[in-house]
């Protein structure tokens, strides 16, 4: 060993005093009689809620921690290594060139507070000990070889095993270099336990076209469940198939549909296709695009944040991470727009009363002062931030309600039916309501789609910086600016050409067939430049793909026609009482894009994830194959972060 460590050894040795056996006597007996004297169960002792999953010095650690940023964190944690350390210095044995102990990994990782503390870029720090301080700075590179290296355990799920080393070279009354290697903590995490509840459907069945020839639905423009599902495969779960709604990740990515013409709302486009995993069938594709939006030419926006500030939003992914996405949104702003923040938790409150969006500083302020604790009254805040955008709106303005949650409603109206009338109610006054949702755990997915299907709005959820880049910058005056209300789609197959057909998706959707002529019905809406896309898998006449047999006294149908099926779509405008009808056929011709083709692989890999009931020996590495083939430009990623997790599901699943 060095001189500096001999040093320190007798250092520590001799400020370490002497045993007095007198004193050592005294404080046994003391002991002994304190056991005694507290045997049985005081107030202090008696069980508690807490699960036992760690002792009192992680708990302190737990709050020192949460209340330190993540470098200050990092740093209080290599202070205790260091202090571990110092302690085993003096019992090493001199001269070794290099000493290894290999720490037990622990049974339980630690808890999540202590774990996000952790989860920092990997850095090297200096610590210094000096008269039981401890002070952290950068470290200059290390020495090529180090006097004293140990592996430390790994304490956080998913991370590496870290590594301290010890140079020789400094100061006396200095510990030395100390490099550490903190645990590696993906973005995307699997929480411990979960309440998460989503919407039950079963995949919509097989109709005989004779039988059953009509199909009626409402649009859907949420991209929830694309999202929810990437943070599962990136946490290494498989998603169940109840978290799969194929039509929101298919329209999650941008397509290249043409604009509308002068003057029209939207445009719909229909081409049938070659089936990628069945040879004997065909697939109907629909695809609405909205007209763009004339962002000079738009009206005032009175915009009601209603802040979900309970409790369970107390985690880096959920109220942190609303709010940097929030000051996203807030570039997007016009400095005439107004703002205003609701806030609810034990009870609702407002943080934030009307402020122009020019007034940025205030705005920000309001946001940064935001704090997570208490219950989850969300029937005060919804009736909060609604008799707050009534008071902002005026005529010619539009008003919005943008609900940021982790879905958990658990103080007041929280039946889903109820806030689902609730909601109804408030919309008829031209305040729509939309749902972001944050973090895992608890989510709340079934209630969030109740609450935005209502409210006239959309439901996302925002895992990452980036998906709230793309939900609230990139498609921002989509979500606030309706072109189309109530937008119902039927079609009609032609039980001379098609034996069968099936939709894929929008199983939450579903509408009878005598809702689409009747306008008191609610449907889903289309926002400024928003895309719709719905895929039917369709069974040609004589195919040996058909999975029925014709009926023995069924009537002949009439061969006179060749077209496939008749859509037919119904729409309000903004404000509208009554619907407008577009119609048109479906016939074979239309040529088929990448845009189609890329449709058709994310359909294909959502039939998997829900179990391939009807894709035959069609596989993931299909899907994969199928999507790689039709990227196309993918400017902003989207489509190869697909593929990414395609491959991770097909190594998963097998």
């Amino acid at each position: 060993m060095s001189d500096e460590f001999d040093k320190l050894a007798q250092s520590l040795r001799a400020a370490t005093p002497s045993p007095d056996e007198t004193r050592k006597a005294a404080n046994i007996a003391e002991a002994e009689k304190i056991f005694a004297a507290s045997q049985g169960s005081r107030d202090s002792a008696r069980q508690t809620l807490e699960r036992p999953k760690r002792g009192v010095l992680m708990r302190g650690l737990d709050v020192m921690l949460k209340s330190l940023s993540p470098r200050a964190a990092l740093g209080a944690t290599t202070a205790i290594a260091l202090v571990g350390v110092a302690l085993i210095l003096p019992t090493l044995e001199v001269g070794a060139p290099e000493v290894v102990r290999d720490v037990p990994k622990p049974v339980s990782s630690m808890d999540a507070p202590l774990e996000e503390a952790l989860a920092t870029p990997r850095q090297k720090s200096t610590g210094t000990a000096t008269g039981g301080l401890m002070s952290m700075e950068p470290a200059p590179a290390p020495a090529p070889s180090a006097d004293f290296e140990f592996e430390v355990m790994n304490v956080a799920p998913g991370g590496n095993n870290g590594t301290v080393r010890m140079y020789s070279g400094q100061p006396a009354a200095e510990l030395g270099d100390v490099q550490m290697r903190a645990p590696l903590v993906d973005q995307f995490y699997a929480p411990e336990s979960t309440s998460e509840a989503y919407p039950e459907a079963e995949t919509n069945p097989l109709k005989v076209t004779v039988e059953d020839p009509v199909s009626t639905f409402s649009i859907d423009v949420d991209t929830a469940a694309w999202s929810v599902l990437r943070n599962m495969i990136e946490a290494g779960q498989l998603p169940a198939p109840e978290t799969v709604r194929i039509e929101e990740m298919v329209n999650y990515f941008p397509y290249d549909y043409p604009a509308p013409g002068e003057g029209s709302a939207f445009r719909t486009g229909v081409t049938v296709a070659d089936t990628p995993w069945n040879a004997h069938t065909r697939l109907v594709h629909i695809g609405i695009q909205g007209a763009l939006p004339d962002v000079e030419d738009r009206p005032p926006l009175n915009l009601v944040f209603l802040v979900d500030v309970s409790g369970s939003m107390d985690d880096p992914r959920k109220l942190p991470l609303l709010k940097q996405s929030l000051r996203l949104m807030l570039g997007e702003l016009r400095p005439e727009d107004e703002v205003a923040i609701v806030t609810y938790a034990g009870a609702s409150g407002v943080a934030l009363e009307p402020t122009r969006a020019g007034d940025r500083a205030t705005i920000l302020a309001a946001l940064d002062g935001l704090g997570a604790g208490g219950g989850t009254a969300g029937q005060a805040g919804l009736q909060e931030a609604y008799a707050l955008a009534e008071k902002m709106s005026e005529d010619g303005e539009v008003s919005r309600v943008l609900l940021a949650t982790d879905g958990d409603f658990n103080i007041g109206l929280h039946d889903p039916d109820a806030l689902k009338e609730f909601i109804a109610d408030k919309r008829e006054t031209g305040t729509y309501l939309s749902v972001l949702g944050f973090g895992r755990g608890n989510l709340d997915d079934a209630l969030m789609q109740a609450l935005a299907q209502n409210g006239n709005g959309m439901a996302a959820y925002i895992d990452t910086l980036s998906e709230a880049q793309k939900v609230l910058v990139d498609q921002l005056t989509g979500a606030l600016f309706p072109i189309a209300d109530d937008v119902k789609i039927q079609v009609e197959f032609n039980p001379a050409q098609v034996a069968e057909y099936r939709l894929i998706g929008y199983e939450t959707r579903a509408l009878k067939r005598e809702d689409f002529n009747n306008d008191k019905v609610d449907a889903g809406d289309i926002g400024a430049g928003h895309q719709v896309t719905a895929i039917y898998e369709v069974t040609p006449v004589g195919s040996p793909a058909r999975l029925t047999d014709p009926l023995r006294y069924q009537a002949t149908a009439d061969a006179g026609s060749d077209e496939l099926g008749f859509l037919r779509l119904r729409y309000k405008a903004p404000g509208a009482a009554e619907s407008r009808l577009i119609e048109t056929p479906i016939v074979e011709g239309s040529e088929t894009t990448d845009d189609m083709r890329f449709a058709f692989a994310i359909a294909g890999f959502g039939q998997l994830l829900r179990g391939g009931e009807y894709t035959g020996q069609w596989d993931y590495g299909d899907a994969v194959a199928l999507a790689n083939g039709a990227k196309g430009g993918d400017p902003f990623g989207y489509r190869a972060e697909a593929l990414r997790l395609m491959r991770l599901v097909g190594t998963m699943a097998e």
